[in-house]
């Protein structure tokens, strides 16, 4: 059944990103919310291998960011809907992170944060939009530290989903404040859905905890 809900999420993504006209634009909202409403029902058909609440944090962000979609034809309330979901994200990898971040992944997340909060957020302190250019900065750490919580759970489903989100997040960030860029809503759109059923699909991952002797797995 799970693999049903699977491809329907495939199948009406594809439909949304490549068939439906913007306008007009409450029909457009309507089939935009189609998959993520499938990715929710995907996971809470998904048996939880972590903890319980960890599959309550991720469905609920999942239901925040749903309505972000919603939304985000109003810019900056989509931007704090999509803050807020982040926040639950950020909360659900938490109960799950079992080490602190390698030094090299850390230095990436630092540095890609820096270049873009100079690039994008600069860009609009540059303009006189300082109201904004503070948001952007606020989005960008949420969402960095999205992906450094992701990153210490060890779950590669959620560290996919997480860098996926913020690869989506950029594209879009860069095509709207900074330079126009073909097939923008192909690039967003694509990963941004992978980016959710990877991180639905963590609920299912299995946890690998080791005993004193290393050498003997406890499942």
């Amino acid at each position: 059944m799970r693999n049903i809900v699977l491809t329907a999420i495939i199948i009406m993504g594809a439909l949304y990103i490549f068939l439906i006209p913007p306008d007009p634009v409450g029909f457009k909202i309507f089939m935009k919310l189609i998959p993520m409403a499938l990715i929710i029902i995907f996971a809470a058909m998904t048996p939880s291998l972590i903890s319980h609440t960890y599959k309550r944090i991720i469905i609920a962000g999942l239901f925040i960011c749903m309505i972000a979609d919603g939304v985000i034809y109003w810019f900056m309330a989509g931007l704090i809907t999509f803050f807020i979901g982040h926040l639950f994200y950020i909360f659900a990898f938490n109960s799950a992170s079992r080490k602190h971040i390698p030094k090299w992944a850390a230095s990436l997340l630092l540095l890609y944060g820096v270049g873009m909060a100079i690039w994008i957020a600069g860009s609009q302190f540059a303009n006189g939009e300082s109201i904004l250019g503070v948001a952007i900065l606020a989005y960008i750490a949420v969402i960095l530290t999205m992906g450094w919580m992701a990153i210490r759970t060890q779950l590669k489903l959620a560290i996919s989903g997480a860098l996926l989100f913020i690869f989506s997040d950029s594209v879009l960030a860069i095509d709207r404040f900074v330079v126009d860029i073909p097939y923008r809503d192909a690039f967003v759109m694509v990963t941004y859905y992978a980016a959710q059923v990877f991180i639905a699909a963590s609920i299912g991952s299995r946890v690998v905890k080791y005993s004193v002797n290393r050498n003997n797995l406890i499942r």
